[in-house]
């Protein structure tokens, strides 16, 4: 499960200029951990002042509205409360603004330039390149029911013969074909290892992402799988594949979905969890944000202090009907807990009631609603095709013994006896080879899939197929 670095939140800036122009687009580089994301502040005239958008382009995201904004003695500061971003800089003669970006507590050297700064290229040794040693065809299908139409990339050993095929299905956040993140492209270097090995790979963008249509924000899980049905559907169109060997492959939320979709269809010829989960989300989220928290080094006391509150937050999510009577509750809740809690920071440049009411969108987004609710295990217990589920021993975001342990009973109890199950050494979330298994490493370093956990997906696959 994963998160921008930057959240869209709906605000308004207004600029006191003292003298100088700070009108116009100003750009930025950001290097975060190895990770280099461009940034834009457009900043324009006002009736009232200025008004301000921020863009992060490597994000996908634009027009992102600032809410606070002063620019005093050459000293510019902006804020998006929401995303928890500062930015702070000191206008120069030489149309520079030298500062720093702000954000989860930490400070980032950033200087702002009229100029576009060009991107270092990352070092990404397992990133295959052009021309490829396999067939590559960019594919449309369409979700009929939904009415999405999904855009993707169909990959063969071979322009001509039959093979065994695998559908890719990518993690929470919207996600491209590639699953592309922090400068890494786990799905483009998975389904290059695999079509090299015989196996032809469909990987497509999520629906309202990159070239495919549709509503990502609307959408959960549940809505995620009839996507993945509609891939299979398509090749089981193509003479090149082999219908009765279709697996699915899916990442941290792709792991739920692969089971939805095994469990109603029988043609589903296996299917791989990588950091999938098998227990119920809430309690998911709560082991995630304790992990994450300790590894970021927060203390035993403010780690049970969030607990607490978010466990009462899930708690009351899991209970309501109606959308409108859980936002009154949440709304309550929240407000309570701040009174309860007087040392709680609230973002600068955001009041009280309207941090509040940002909180309640978050938790009441339909993605987020269904995935607090959503216990893997009775779907699992459906699923009768051949199994395996791996994970990370530093996987921080989902805890592999637990996780494990839940997918192994729930499989058992349904009787499905074809089931493989490793916690492989040393590897993060996104099976990268890590130190600590903290989110913070993902983009620093340079592997993007360990080789073991490639060679272990492809044996087990290999053993599935003929």
């Amino acid at each position: 499960m994963r998160k921008y670095i930057f959240t869209v939140f709906i605000g308004f800036i207004s600029l006191a200029v003292a003298g100088q122009d700070i009108t116009g687009q100003w750009n930025g580089l950001l290097k975060v951990q190895g990770t280099q994301l461009r940034v834009v502040f457009h900043v324009s005239q006002a009736d009232n002042g200025y008004s301000a958008t921020m863009d992060s382009p490597d994000q996908g995201a634009t027009d992102i509205p600032v809410t606070s904004t002063s620019f005093e003695d050459s000293t510019l500061n902006l804020v998006v409360a929401n995303a928890g971003i500062e930015y702070e800089g000191v206008l120069g003669k030489d149309n520079v603004i030298v500062g720093d970006f702000k954000q989860g507590g930490q400070s980032f050297p950033m200087n702002l330039s009229r100029e576009v700064f060009e991107k270092e290229k990352l070092v990404r040794p397992q990133e295959p390149t052009k021309p490829y040693a396999y067939y590559s065809e960019d594919v449309t299908f369409e979700n009929k029911k939904a009415g999405v139409v999904l855009v993707g990339t169909l990959t063969l050993p071979k322009k001509e013969g039959i093979f065994p095929a695998v559908v890719l299905i990518s993690g929470s956040g919207p996600q491209n074909r590639d699953e592309e993140l922090l400068g890494h492209k786990p799905f483009l270097v998975l389904s290059d290892y695999l079509t090299q090995n015989g196996i032809a790979v469909l990987r497509f963008d999520d629906r309202g992402t990159a070239a495919s249509s549709g509503d990502f924000s609307t959408a959960t899980s549940e809505d995620f799988a009839t996507d993945v049905e509609s891939g299979v559907k398509y090749l089981q169109t193509r003479k090149e594949i082999n219908n009765k060997e279709i697996g699915l492959i899916g990442h941290s939320e792709g792991g739920i979905i692969a089971p939805m979709v095994a469990s109603r269809s029988k043609d589903i010829a296996f299917i791989v969890l990588l950091a999938g989960t098998g227990i119920p989300g809430d309690s998911l989220l709560l082991l995630q944000q304790g992990l994450i928290g300790k590894a970021s080094g927060a203390s035993e006391e403010d780690l049970q202090k969030v607990r607490k509150i978010n466990r009462g937050a899930f708690n009351i999510i899991s209970r309501s009907t109606n959308q409108e009577q859980l936002k009154t509750q949440l709304t309550n809740y929240i407000r309570q807990s701040l009174k309860d809690h007087a040392d709680t920071e609230i973002p600068k440049g955001i009041n009280e009631e309207d941090f509040i009411k940002l909180q309640v969108d978050q938790l009441t987004s339909p993605w987020m609603r269904f995935f607090i609710r959503y216990n893997p295990a009775p779907t699992l217990e459906k699923v009768t095709c051949p199994v395996l589920a791996i994970n990370g021993e530093k996987d921080l975001q989902v805890p592999p013994k637990e996780d494990l342990e839940a997918i192994r009973n729930a499989l058992a109890k349904g009787g499905n006896k074809n089931v493989t199950i490793k916690e492989l050494p040393n590897l993060n979330h996104l099976f990268q080879e890590s130190k600590t298994g903290s989110p913070s490493e993902y983009a620093a370093i340079e592997q993007t899939l360990s080789p073991t956990a490639l060679t272990e997906i492809l044996k087990w696959i290999q053993t599935q197929t003929k």
